[in-house]
């Protein structure tokens, strides 16, 4: 499987995300520590950026600006309603201090 370059890990906050557009996707990047999520940044309810919403890292939710539906981002699951559909998911290694995000695992 080949890796892409997207981001140093210092430009994702801990704690916090970074939008990015890789494999003709944009992804959202959630960083905990030196472990990062990658999951598909629109919403599959309504797109708009999940990035823009509020990321909970004690749960590894982000939550949807527009009408609060929560997604896993280790696995892409829906956890609050209203959307009903899995985001994708990313591949993340970090090598050094560098962040590389492998295709996208289709549900």
């Amino acid at each position: 499987m080949s890796f892409t370059t997207v981001a140093a890990l210092d430009e994702i906050p801990d704690g916090g995300m970074k939008q990015v557009s890789v494999w003709g996707d944009v992804v959202g990047l959630y960083r905990v520590g030196r472990d990062v999520y990658a999951i598909n940044d629109y919403c599959s309810h309504e797109e708009t950026f999940l990035t823009e919403g509020d990321f909970e890292v004690e749960d590894l939710e982000v939550e949807c600006p527009l009408h609060g539906s929560r997604f896993n981002v280790v696995d892409g699951s829906v956890r609050i309603l209203p959307a009903t559909k899995p985001v994708a998911t990313y591949p993340v290694k970090v090598e050094g201090d560098m962040v590389l995000v492998g295709p996208r695992n289709d549900r």
